[in-house]
């Protein structure tokens, strides 16, 4: 807003049950003081009486040119009029804070790579993600640094060789790395990992050698489609299930759940669990 003029300029309020729609709308239409805009800030907008919404409803038919109104609240129904009035105003009419979900973060590191005019490949954005985490303003600041560094085309190279990892390692993704047989990329996962719990990650294993066996099973009988199904999973979380499965035969599987026992049986009777547990990740992502 224009220094010095914020006090006749700026309308901020919180919305509440005796709110008058008249006294919102007039003071919409208050012409600024100097060259700047008026702003009505209204908080908590989910919580306007129904006068005060229907008033502004109307007013957003032919609103005040001069003036801007935000709309502040936690949620607010599409199915509601203000919403839908809101929605008619333009595209960027309403805009969303909700948090990216984790499957749609290297989407949005391509999307966002495009708009700072930089190149990035999908593998080179899940690594990227993999790295830096899910927060997105430090994602931005990565991906402009490397665009700064690297160019204008940013590949998995890239990314291995200038963003170091400082988010923590998750579960799936190290098990992921292993079910497709990418020994280097899962021990270096490994090797970043925090005092890890080695049952643990044998418990998991285990389980993830179990789901490549129903997957292998229907693979074969041509029922890949039911792998979902079958492991009460969602679709977009047994893709990679069912590509790592064709690379295993059932006696391999068999060979994986037999190593898997071995070096459950390894770590509870005290033999170095490091050595162990290595064994059993080239094991499996030797294919058994």
């Amino acid at each position: 807003m224009e220094p010095g003029l914020e006090a006749f300029n700026l309308d901020e309020r919180t919305a509440s049950a005796d709110m008058s729609g008249t006294d919102l709308v007039l003071s919409l239409d208050t012409l600024p003081v100097g060259q700047g805009f008026r702003l009505v800030l209204i908080h908590d907008a989910a919580r306007l009486p129904k006068a005060a919404a229907e008033a502004l409803i109307t007013y957003l038919q032919n609103p005040n040119p001069d003036s801007l109104l935000c709309l502040e609240t936690e949620a607010l129904a599409k199915t509601t009029r203000l919403y839908k009035a809101l929605a008619k105003v333009g595209k960027q009419a309403i805009v969303s804070c909700d948090a990216i979900k984790p499957r749609d973060l290297p989407d949005y590191v391509c999307r966002l790579a495009r708009s700072l005019r930089i190149s990035i490949d999908p593998t080179a954005a899940r690594e990227l993600v993999s790295r830096v985490g899910e927060d997105t303003t430090l994602i931005e600041r990565t991906l402009r640094t490397l665009g700064e560094q690297c160019g204008s085309a940013i590949g998995l190279a890239e990314v291995e060789t200038y963003v170091a990892r400082t988010a923590e390692v998750k579960p799936w993704e190290f098990l992921d790395k292993i079910s497709a047989g990418d020994s280097r990329r899962a021990l270096e996962l490994y090797r970043h990992m925090q005092n890890p719990s080695h049952l643990a990650l044998v418990t998991l294993l285990t389980r993830r050698v179990r789901d490549l066996v129903c997957a292998k099973s229907l693979i074969d009988r041509g029922k890949q489609r039911e792998i979902a199904s079958a492991l009460g999973r969602q679709e977009w979380q047994v893709r990679s299930l069912a590509q790592a499965a064709r690379r295993f035969s059932k006696p391999g599987l068999t060979s994986c759940l037999k190593a898997c026992a071995t070096c459950e049986r390894e770590l509870k009777t005290g033999q170095d669990e490091q050595t162990s547990f290595i064994r059993l990740v080239l094991t499996i992502c030797a294919g058994g």
